[in-house]
Parts: structure tokens; C-alpha cells; sequence
């Protein structure tokens, strides 16, 4: 049952990237990933490893004082927390069917990913990012009910897998400050502009592959720009290993567990479905005339090696999509450390009581909503299914035109929503337009989240202190 929480957490946490309440509550994740020349977002492997000296605490001593296996910065990570990090890995990959690899090769893998880790939390850190306890709470009751458990029964799951409560808060929080790290870089970073958009819809309408989505699996290996020759030549070779494994008959997703260096190794290496015009001239070149179950050589494209798999294709038609939309405003009083939950209620409730003895629900929102849309009177514009959160949507569905809702909890605060209009709408062209400025957004992503780890990673020091590790 945890693995399943830990999976739905992940998810979840894909909706944490925006950069304004109506960001939020129009809900626009990028859910289509994309990649040019660049599949690693989350693992970059250092360009050189410190030399592995004497542990500072030897061995007859580890039932007294934990070992340290590497110091980041002015952190250290012990055996203990390697050790538990190594369990976890082993039988998630056991879950999904997947061998695990050597303990050797396994160790390294997991300790390079709490070492990306560490170095992104101190980062945070540094530039005053932090979660309250209130966006915790809220984030935990959500993957709580994601999971159709209630708080007391979703702390029983966590208590009868080993899981503490507070190191599944820690982990939660960390996850949460991960997140925000890499959109704050993405926001500051990434633009979609309206011709980009016309030149890929261009591309996929004149493309010979259409608008074939592709299930793939991939191995990669990681080269930096800072790395000598010697250096990308035992990549290459450790990369030319894997494909010999492959070729022999060894399972692909054994093989990515052991070999590569992208966050999803230990699921096997598979990559959520994605059209091939989103995949760069080159890799669109490559996996084209592959059929199912075929491996392709080694690639090596700016960032390192790739090896790919073609689990499936299928064709997708672009079909007309008729839909009703809602046109909503609404005013939205925040919960934080200086509003509790209590006084935020009470604020709305009050605002509720002046709307209905005759004072306009646009002006309040200028003057009291906490949000974006306040100027606007609340305005959010129309409304497609699914754009808003769960409890916001299904209170705004239960509206007349005109009638004012009862005040509504979500996780962004307490909310008063107004329905102006509705309508039945061909968002065809919309859809499609918006499919490809997130699947373009996502291309973008990719690239400057890789080299924001890749330039933290090259300014941290770490050092590696292990006997068997």
C-alpha cells in the first residue's frame, strides 16, 4: 500500500507547477515530457569521484557511531541512511518485477541520488526556500485521499510498512522543496511563444510518422561538458556494456536498474508515451522504423549515451472535442502562517453575508480576493472540465448562472464562486494548440532543469568516504 502512496505522491506532485493561484486552480500540468537531446532531469552523475579514502569511523565501531559514506558541502550522508535508501530501491524493483542489480552497482546509483539530493536541498536552503507546516498538512490530507484513505488510516499503512511518521513528513517536505526548486528555474527560464507553437503543429501535420505516439524504454549515460576524454571514453564503454548485456538477453529493465543514470532507472527505464514529433530530428530518425521489442544501438547525442527500447506504438487521430465550459469568477481568501484556517473561513463567510444583503461580488473580489484574478473582478474566464481542483469543479458545477456557492475548501484556501455563463464549445484547435505549447514547454524543461543539477553538482563539493561502498 505505501508504494502505491509514494507513486500517487509523485503525481501529485506534477500540479505544483505553477506560478499563480490561477495557475493552480486552472490546473495546466505538463503532463506530455518531451526531449531533444536530453532524457536525465533528476540524476546527473559527477564529472569525477574524489578519491574513496579510510571511513572516519571504522568498522568495529559502526554499532556505536554511524559511518560516513560522503560529505556535500557541509553535509554528510551515512551509512544508515545509504543502507536504508539501498532497501527501499531493492524492493520497489522487486515490486515491479524488475531483478535488481549487483549490490555494488545498486549502492552507486542510490548514493549519487542522495548526493543530487543533498545538494538541491542545501541550494533551497540558501535562497530562503522552505514549506510551512500548513502547505505539509494540506499536501499529506491530499495524498491521503488520492489514495481513499482517511489521515488515521493512511498513518496505519505508513506504521505497519516500518514507515515513521515524521521521516514520511520529511520526505514529503523534501519532495515538495525539490519541486518548487526546479519551477522557480523553469518559470524564470522558460517561454513558449505563439510561433513556436505554429512551427510544431507545422511539423507534426507535414511529418511522414504523423501523430504516432511511441512507449519507450532508455538507458542513459551521462556526459557532461566538463569531463575529459578518458573520462567519456569509460562512459562509452560502460554504455557499449550495457547494449552486450541487452544483446546477450538480459532483461532491459535489469539492465537499466544497473546501468542507467536517469531518474527512472529503478522503474525500469520507461518513458510515459510521447508523440515522435516531439522527440528531436535525430531520435525521431532512429526509433521510426524500429518494430516492437527492438533495442537500437548505442546513441550519443550531446548529453551522453542512449539506448532505447520500443515497447509500443499507437496512432492518434486528432477528433473533434465538443465540451461544456463554465464561465467563473471567484474570490479566494489564502490559509498561511498569518491567516489560520479558522480566520479564513470566518473572512469568506463574511464576505458571503455582504454579497447576499446586496454589495457586488466583483468589486469584493477586487478589493478582498488573493489572487491573480482579483483585478479582474474574479474573473477566470472559461472553464473547461478538468481545469479546476476537484472540490472547487464540483461545487462550481452544482451553480445556476448567477447563483453565488456556499464557501468552498480547497487546498489554496477558502473560496466564493459565482457561475456567469455557460456554453458548449468546439476547443479542437485549442486543445491541440495547448497539447503542443506543453509538450514544447516540457522540451524546454527538460534542458534547463538537467543543467541547473549539472551546475550545482560542479559547484558542490563532495567527497566519498567508504570502505565497502
Amino acid at each position: 500500500m505505501s508504494e502505491k502512496i509514494y507513486l500517487s505522491l509523485l503525481t501529485g506532485f506534477l500540479l505544483l507547477f505553477s506560478s499563480t493561484v490561477i495557475a493552480e486552480l486552472t490546473g495546466h500540468a505538463t503532463e506530455n515530457e518531451a526531449f531533444e537531446t536530453t532524457i536525465d532531469t533528476g540524476n546527473v552523475t559527477p564529472d569525477t569521484h574524489s578519491e574513496i579514502t579510510q571511513p572516519l569511523y571504522q568498522s568495529g565501531r559502526k554499532a556505536l557511531l554511524d559511518q560516513i559514506v560522503a560529505i556535500v558541502n557541509e553535509e554528510v550522508i551515512t551509512l544508515n541512511e545509504l543502507d536504508n535508501a539501498v532497501t527501499t530501491a531493492k524492493k520497489n524493483l522487486i515490486q515491479q518485477g524488475i531483478e535488481p542489480p549487483e549490490l555494488d552497482s545498486l549502492q552507486n546509483q542510490v548514493l549519487e541520488t542522495l548526493i543530487i539530493k543533498s545538494i538541491q536541498l542545501q541550494h533551497a536552503k540558501e535562497i530562503g526556500m522552505s514549506v510551512s507546516d500548513s502547505e505539509l498538512d494540506e499536501t499529506i490530507r491530499r495524498i491521503a485521499d488520492e489514495n481513499q484513505l482517511t489521515l488515521q488510516e493512511f498513518y496505519a499503512v505508513l506504521e505497519q510498512d516500518g514507515i515513521s511518521y515524521n521521516k514520511f513528513r520529511q520526505d514529503i517536505r523534501d519532495e515538495m522543496i525539490m519541486v518548487r526548486l526546479k519551477e522557480r528555474q523553469i518559470s524564470s527560464q522558460v517561454n513558449v511563444t505563439e510561433g513556436e507553437i505554429d512551427n510544431y503543429l507545422r511539423t507534426q501535420a507535414t511529418s511522414a510518422t504523423g501523430s504516432d505516439e511511441y512507449l519507450l524504454a532508455h538507458i542513459f549515460i551521462t556526459v557532461t561538458e566538463h569531463m575529459d576524454n578518458l573520462k567519456i571514453l569509460e562512459k562509452s564503454r560502460r554504455a557499449d556494456e550495457a547494449l552486450e548485456k541487452l544483446t546477450d538477453g538480459a532483461d532491459f529493465s535489469h539492465v537499466a536498474a544497473e546501468f542507467s543514470e536517469a531518474p527512472d532507472a529503478m522503474s525500469g527505464g520507461i518513458l510515459d508515451w510521447r508523440p515522435i514529433t516531439q522527440m528531436g530530428p535525430t531520435f525521431a530518425q532512429l526509433l521510426s522504423p524500429l518494430e516492437i521489442g527492438e533495442i537500437t544501438p548505442v546513441v550519443q547525442s550531446p548529453n551522453g549515451f542512449h539506448i532505447f527500447k520500443l515497447i509500443d506504438r499507437r496512432k492518434v487521430e486528432n477528433r473533434s472535442v465538443i465540451i461544456d465550459q463554465t464561465r467563473a469568477r471567484h474570490i479566494l481568501v489564502k490559509v498561511s502562517e498569518l491567516t489560520s484556517e479558522n480566520d479564513a473561513k470566518e473572512q469568506i463567510i463574511a464576505l458571503k453575508r455582504r454579497i447576499d444583503n446586496g454589495e457586488n461580488f466583483a468589486e469584493l473580489a477586487k478589493l478582498y480576493s488573493e489572487d491573480g484574478s482579483a483585478s479582474s473582478g474574479g474573473d477566470l474566464g472559461w472553464l473547461s472540465p478538468g481545469n479546476t481542483v476537484p472540490p472547487f469543479e464540483q461545487a462550481m458545477n452544482t451553480l445556476l448562472p448567477g447563483q453565488i456557492s456556499e464557501p468552498v475548501q480547497t487546498q489554496f484556501g477558502w473560496h466564493l464562486i459565482q457561475v456567469v455563463e455557460r456554453r458548449t464549445q468546439d476547443v479542437s484547435d485549442e486543445r491541440q494548440r495547448d497539447n503542443a505549447r506543453q509538450a514544447i514547454r516540457s522540451r524546454k524543461a527538460e534542458v534547463v532543469i538537467q543543467e541547473m543539477l549539472r551546475q550545482l553538482r560542479d559547484q558542490a563539493y563532495v567527497e566519498y568516504l567508504a570502505e565497502d561502498v
